[in-house]
């Protein structure tokens, strides 16, 4: 019996953190990837541009914990591989006005003042507040993660071309020869399976997940780098968790500079092209940073390095999407960072390569297609 011809193992649509981990972790493991994204290399249409981001053990549930092992675990596997620094690891403190909000290995609940000041000392907290400390939490490189996660994709044989979208694709075959047909702007390709990590534009390639996501415009400011109270151990990684909005922090790492950002809703279409910040926002930013972290002058006219705005997809419950469609299980989703998928690249491009592999992943049900699906 004559076999169809593959053009590819895997195709990934979407070159984001998670579709780019996806490519690289599948490419480590022999198989035959290519990658599409619709914009340049280096665009900021999504949510992965831009030099640092957080990493932290603490998380509102356990269910968490795990997973953010296996991301731990995945970013020394990278560093080991690509033979750079990848996590800068600086501690954290994440700031409530009420005691327990967060957990994780090593976290410790903070209400004594002398205590929240050894641990931050450039940190100003509203009196009366509490603190989880995470002291394996810190700021990541990702810029030249993602960098260097492409690299090795390429240099393992994985085909990444940007500026070519994915716009459909259809299953073919059944039982073992089950795959799909990948239709983009210029080419037409044949692979077993598809891994899906385009974010805000899910829904344009699985429409029966469209209802769950909303995409947001974050604004984050960087401060100019040097400042003695921005460095760690005077300053870690942290949030505060404001009435208005989270508001959350990254210390002065390698010359990085003081960076921090508010999450606050402000809903955005993907096709729409990001508004750069406002004078009226990078000021009002600056004030709370100067308020949190007073002894860094935060002034928007000779102080910040680089304001920036870029889109967050979010889900209501924060949680992220991921698993096989039911009907066709040879597509996995990827998708849906929520503010704080970044520091999950590598595990979950393990959980894509698995689950493209044939490799159950019952540890990911909390975030799984199947519980979405059935919840709607």
């Amino acid at each position: 019996m004559t076999r169809t011809v593959l053009d590819a193992d895997v195709v990934v649509a979407g070159l984001g953190v998670h579709g780019t981990a996806a490519a690289y972790e599948l490419a480590a493991r022999g198989r035959r990837v290519i990658g599409f994204d619709r914009f340049g290399e280096g665009h900021r249409r999504g949510s992965s541009h831009g030099r640092t981001r957080m990493i932290r053990r603490a998380y509102p549930n356990p269910v968490w914990n795990p997973l953010v092992e296996r991301a731990y675990v995945g970013w020394r596997r990278w560093e080991r591989r690509t033979g750079e620094t990848l996590l800068h690891r600086t501690g954290g403190l994440y700031a409530h006005p009420e005691p327990g909000q967060l957990q994780g290995p090593g976290c410790e609940t903070v209400s004594d003042p002398d205590r929240l000041r050894e641990l931050a000392p450039g940190l100003s907290l509203p009196d009366g507040w509490h603190a989880v400390s995470d002291p394996d939490a810190g700021v990541l490189e990702a810029g030249a993660a993602l960098h260097a996660a492409r690299a090795a994709a390429r240099t393992d044989g994985a085909e990444l071309s940007f500026d070519e979208p994915v716009l459909s694709w259809m299953p073919v075959g059944s039982g073992p020869d089950a795959g799909v047909v990948v239709h983009t702007g210029r080419r037409s390709v044949r692979a077993r399976r598809l891994v899906v990590a385009t974010a805000g534009w899910v829904p344009d390639l699985v429409p029966e997940l469209g209802g769950l996501f909303s995409t947001w415009r974050i604004l984050t400011v960087t401060l100019r780098p040097g400042h003695p109270a921005a460095v760690p151990p005077s300053l870690p990684a942290f949030s505060v968790h404001r009435p208005q909005g989270l508001m959350f922090g990254l210390p002065d790492v390698a010359g990085s500079g003081y960076k921090a950002g508010t999450d606050t809703e402000r809903i955005w279409g993907p096709e729409r092209p990001v508004d750069p910040a406002a004078a009226d926002e990078v000021a009002a930013l600056c004030t709370l940073m100067s308020r949190h972290v007073p002894e860094v002058p935060a002034h928007p006219s000779t102080d910040v390095a680089e304001a920036r705005a870029c889109l967050y997809t979010m889900t209501t419950d924060r949680r992220f999407v991921i698993g096989r469609l039911p009907a066709t299980p040879q597509v996995v989703v990827t998708a849906a960072c929520s503010g704080h998928g970044f520091k999950f690249g590598p595990a979950v491009g393990e959980a894509a390569a698995d689950l493209c592999d044939g490799i159950d992943r019952p540890d990911l049900d909390f975030v799984g297609v199947t519980r979405r699906l059935t919840a709607a």
